[in-house]
């Protein structure tokens, strides 16, 4: 087996319209400054499209990016990201996946693959250490997301990734999958669709990846796992329970979505949490390769067949809001939905949107809450574009600008919004607002601080600017170094002074001296383990510059496309309406946290990143 030792910075391009490939280099200065995986990949793209292009035309660009821990065995670190503009919201967006295709992607001798242009057919793109090729994928056009991985009949050291029925009719939010793991937001799948690209598949296992300093690098996975084995969240809620060990907390906490986030609790959310799952169905592992965490599961249902364990943000868009607490049905919508490759938070929370059209009578669908009749079947209508599944295919934003009730479309920018309501959590109002691909919560998970671990009190705007700041930084980077985001409960929590600071007194620090707080988080297990691998020096600061200059990048990019402060909002139910369980009628006091946000980001404001902003960060001004 040959060795590539550190990186390979080999860069695949294929454009489509002309079928020409090549093999490029990747700018070692720009490896350094963008890291690799979500950074590298939108500074590609910034080079490489015009602000204003059609997401669905053959000038948009999918770029496909390797980490520079993938490969190496470092835990949780099987996740690769794609990089492309999104034809749900009409600007940058970029996703993580921890499917088999990147580990095979990158063994077969690549750090990256840029698509362009367009196919006159259907195609699949094949993959190995002896370069590319273009075949016709007229076979398997039509086929689901399993039949076609399937069809490919890969090893273990293969992965593809693929479409479904959703992707090929250009469904917004139409997702990719690899393994059973996905690309999931954004509609990637809708841009591979939009280039007749069924699948890339690569087989892998022709290179290993060796750190540049072993020795340090196996004293660093020592040292990682064993965070990771001693954290409460990574080695007993999630392994026992995935992430849906969520449920119980964020319904005490308020934030759990029911109704299309007109409530924030339910009597009935136990029945779908984690544990209940567990208790029902059995569960197993089925997490992404090379995890430690094991936060994928999968379980026995009363018809004897296996299937994943839905996630949290399954469980809470396609549960709870929509007034389902079924575990079977819950878990079989997710499997359909990943068979016809949709994406599960948008289509959830699209749903809760029509059904609440519907019971104000803005549309015509037989669909209600509480109600699992029609739901199957419109999921079916919306990958395939039937009928009214034709509009719904569009998303919410869409919907509610044809149909009305825009102030109870639950999305930021065109995204929908995942399975926290900010009312509860004023900090992840805030991330929601601001967050650069729309209605995410990975981009600052501050809901985790304020509604799960109680380090914050979610009813204040003190401080909750500078911790959406801060991570925003650290997770840009996560997504570029490039590993699982969840490792940041373990990497941030258990070196010593975090673990030995008693958690009154972490959360006092956090609430009221933010700064100091944020200064003992020891998180240099990232960048330590970047150093190992690339010999490439990098501090725990220049990990956090990094991923700034990540952030800024794609925010400027979202400028371009015409974004500013108009468009960092939240939907009017979360401004002007309180939860029904409520008493208090509590809102998100969004404008008290923005300008504050915008300083600390080096924006003006308007939200736009200034000059000298950009010069720091040296980002070429276009």
């Amino acid at each position: 087996m040959k060795k590539i030792i550190g990186t390979s910075n080999r860069l695949l391009e294929i454009n489509l319209s002309t079928q020409s490939i090549k093999v490029t280099k990747i700018n070692p200065k720009e490896r350094e400054m963008y890291l690799g995986g979500k950074g590298l990949g939108m500074k590609l793209l910034y080079d490489r499209m015009k602000p204003g292009i059609d997401p669905l035309g053959e000038d948009n660009i999918l770029a496909v990016m390797m980490g520079v821990f993938i490969g190496t065995g470092a835990p949780c670190t099987g996740r690769w990201d794609a990089v492309t503009k999104s034809p749900l919201t009409n600007i940058m967006v970029s996703s993580s996946c921890g499917g088999p295709f990147g580990l095979a992607f990158k063994t077969a001798g690549y750090d990256g693959l840029l698509i362009s242009g367009k196919s006159d057919k259907p195609v699949y793109i094949k993959i190995d250490d002896k370069g590319a090729t273009i075949e016709d994928a007229s076979e398997i056009w039509g086929k689901d997301t399993d039949e076609t991985q399937e069809f490919f009949q890969l090893g273990k050291k293969d992965g593809a990734m693929v479409i479904g029925e959703a992707g090929e009719n250009l469904v917004k939010y139409a997702n990719v999958k690899s393994g059973h793991r996905f690309l999931g937001r954004g509609g990637i799948g809708a841009v591979m669709g939009s280039k007749n690209i069924k699948a890339v598949v690569a087989f892998g296992g022709h290179y290993k990846i060796i750190p540049k300093n072993e020795d340090a690098f196996k004293k660093l996975k020592k040292k990682a796992n064993k965070f990771i084995n001693n954290n409460h969240t990574t080695s007993e809620l999630y392994r026992n329970y995935g992430t849906a060990s969520h449920v119980n907390a964020c319904n005490k906490s308020g934030i759990l979505p029911v109704n299309n986030f007109q409530d924030g609790q339910s009597e009935k959310a136990l029945q779908i949490s984690g544990e209940m799952y567990k208790v029902k169905h059995d569960n197993k592992f089925s997490s992404c390769s090379n995890c430690t965490i094991l936060c994928g599961h999968k379980g026995t249902f009363d018809n004897g067949k296996t299937l994943q364990i839905p996630e949290y943000e399954t469980v809470g868009l396609l549960g709870s809001n929509l007034g389902n607490y079924d575990t079977t049905k819950l878990a079989e919508w997710n499997n359909l939905c990943g068979s016809l490759g949709l994406d599960t938070i948008s289509t959830g929370t699209t749903l809760s949107y029509v059904m609440e059209a519907t019971e104000k009578g803005l549309m015509k669908t037989g669909l209600k809450f509480e109600s699992p009749e029609g739901v199957e079947e419109m999921i079916n209508a919306i990958a395939q574009r039937k009928d009214i599944g034709d509009d719904i295919a569009n998303g919410t934003r869409w919907l509610s600008e044809k149909y009305g009730g825009r102030e109870f479309a639950m999305h930021v920018k065109g995204l929908e919004l995942s399975a926290y309501d900010p009312r509860g959590a004023w900090g992840q109002g805030l991330s929601y607002a601001v967050a650069n691909r729309g209605g995410c919560h990975l981009s600052a998970p501050v809901f985790s601080l304020e509604g799960i671990m109680h380090f914050l009190n979610p009813y204040t705007t003190k401080y909750k600017p500078k911790f959406v700041d801060y991570f925003e930084n650290m997770f840009a980077a996560i997504n570029s170094l490039h590993t699982c985001e969840f490792t940041s409960y373990a990497y941030m929590l258990e070196p010593f002074i975090a673990k030995t600071t008693p958690k009154k007194m972490m959360g006092f620090l956090m609430q009221n001296a933010a700064e100091l707080a944020l200064g003992l988080m020891d998180v240099t297990v990232y960048s330590d383990l970047y150093q190992s691998i690339t010999g490439v020096e990098l501090s725990q600061n220049g990990m956090f510059l990094a991923g700034r200059r990540v952030h800024v990048l794609e925010r400027y990019m979202n400028t371009l496309e015409g974004i500013s402060r108009k468009d960092d909002t939240l939907p009017r139910r979360l401004l002007k309406e309180g939860r029904l369980s409520d008493t208090n009628n509590r809102l998100v006091p969004l404008e008290k946290m923005l300008g504050k946000y915008y300083k600390m980001k080096g924006y003006d404001d308007n939200g736009i990143p200034t000059e000298k902003t950009l010069e720091e960060l040296k980002i070429e001004v276009k």
